[in-house]
């Protein structure tokens, strides 16, 4: 069950990619994200607002949340500003780089999560999965090869910085909800979350964007905004029931929500027109053939 939950939720990951390459094209970074938070945040106001007033609208479904202790906020609030952290990195990444080269940097972050679930929680992987670790890190020093046709250099590159800086916080926050979801309910913990960045990142926006609005780049409204929100939502709810799961491996459901990479590869492709796509396609069948190997390991 929490193998299917783990690609339902890459395959989301893939379409809300794509959104937010189309919402950032051209567009003021920080206000997309910012209503990115918003609708994420109304999407399960809902759930919450049932949940604290005592209303059940939602019991006995899997919607249904429970209200929380000032440690469980304590525990939601951090997990947010790491997730901010993440995203804040990662949009401006989206923005300057192409969607055919991050999607299988961003692949790549499961292998730390391996690490750190190795080391932290005890979890071991077996022939199989291991195979499709090696794979997957294969498939990175492919594609630094095959970015510098394209003129970027990930030895120096401030975007391709950028993108690192996110891939490591959202290992921590990959870990941190390991932790979490062992003493949390999902839809508290995403609910509330959601709710926890929206607030953030309105103070980020008025400290960093607001007073500068009128000599940066212009923000201009796009349908693609809120459709971030709307995959992204669903894909964070698969993800958290998937490792609301008991036996659960952390470390193979990050691996395999990174397959949203085919996705979101084929869009660049399609809607976006990139660049130098063989290339890419021979090191993302790298990723896909690991992918094999570790769903095929956690049979």
């Amino acid at each position: 069950m929490w193998l299917t939950l783990a690609f339902t939720s890459a395959a989301l990951l893939g379409f809300y990619d794509a959104a937010k390459k189309q919402s950032l094209t051209g567009n003021a970074v920080l206000p997309v994200l910012l209503l990115n938070t918003l609708f994420s945040a109304l999407f399960l106001l809902p759930m919450i607002v049932s949940a604290e007033c005592g209303f059940g609208w939602f019991d006995g479904t899997i919607l249904a949340a429970s209200s929380g202790t000032l440690r469980a906020h304590g525990l939601v609030l951090f997990k947010a500003v790491i997730v901010l952290t993440s995203w804040i990195f990662g949009y401006f990444a989206m923005k300057h780089l192409p969607i055919t080269i991050v999607g299988p940097i961003n692949a790549t972050r499961p292998v730390m999560v391996l690490v750190g679930a190795m080391l932290i929680f005890g979890e071991r992987l077996n022939a199989c999965q291991w195979t499709g670790v090696v794979l997957t890190l294969l498939s990175l020093f492919l594609l630094s090869r095959s970015s510098r046709r394209e003129g970027v250099d990930f030895r120096h590159n401030v975007w391709i910085l950028c993108i690192a800086v996110a891939a490591l916080a959202a290992v921590v926050s990959g870990l941190y909800d390991k932790y979490i979801m062992a003493r949390l309910d999902p839809v508290f913990v995403q609910g509330w979350c959601n709710l926890y960045l929206f607030g953030l990142m309105s103070v980020v926006v008025g400290i960093l964007w607001w007073p500068r609005r009128r000599t940066t780049t212009p923000f201009h409204w796009t349908w693609a905004i809120p459709l971030i929100s709307f995959f992204l939502v669903l894909a964070d709810f698969a993800y958290f029931y998937a490792l609301h799961q008991p036996d659960a491996m952390v470390s193979v459901v990050s691996m395999v929500r990174r397959s949203s990479v085919v996705v979101s590869f084929l869009c660049g492709a399609v809607l976006f027109r990139e660049h130098n796509l063989r290339s890419k396609a021979f090191d993302l069948a790298f990723i896909l053939v690991g992918m094999f190997f570790l769903w095929l390991g956690s049979r």
